[in-house]
């Protein structure tokens, strides 16, 4: 199963490939495509732009120290699906995602002078630029980070039933 995983986080990373492929090929940088507009207010534009840094352009400038820890989580959470220790499907579904979006990133960084083509722009509030490969490495980490909480809340609860019934079979003696 966590092959058929590994394969969506490939497909993940051909489609944020085309995707930027295509507005590189067919934009201007820094020319504005409006997708979305209610009156006067942009919701939704493309706008072609190069990011060097990681979210609102944290660490710009740092190419080999973002290369460093995603190439680190890519590893880590390959490690995680291939190794079977990451279990419960959520999980792997949530890595899948965090690897194709590191990879789809990290090719950019690697191959584009330490630059990511960044395109989506959400104007009805202050957000960053994005693309495909950043929804995926957001989606699934906030997915991984739901899911390792819930079922540690799951697992406390288990043991404690766990504990209140031992209690019980021990008062019975």
């Amino acid at each position: 199963m966590q092959y058929i995983w590994l394969l969506f986080a490939a497909a993940l990373v051909g489609f944020d490939r085309v995707t930027k492929l295509i507005v590189t090929e067919n934009m201007e940088l820094k020319q504005t495509i409006n997708l979305i507009k209610f009156g006067d207010t942009e919701v939704l534009n493309f706008y072609y732009c190069l990011n060097d840094g990681a979210a609102f352009s944290k660490l710009s400038g740092q190419r080999w120290f973002l290369i460093a820890v995603t190439s680190v989580l890519i590893i880590g959470f390959l490690y995680g699906v291939l190794s079977k220790r990451l279990k419960h499907p959520v999980q792997v579904a949530a890595a899948s995602l965090i690897i194709g979006g590191g990879i789809g990133n990290l090719i950019d960084r690697i191959f584009n002078d330490g630059f990511v083509v960044d395109f989506i722009d959400f104007r009805l509030i202050n957000f960053p630029v994005f693309n495909v490969a950043d929804i995926c490495a957001v989606v699934g980490a906030a997915i991984f980070a739901i899911s390792v909480i819930v079922f540690e809340v799951r697992d406390i609860k288990a043991q404690k039933k766990k504990a209140e019934n031992t209690e019980n079979d021990n008062g019975k003696d």
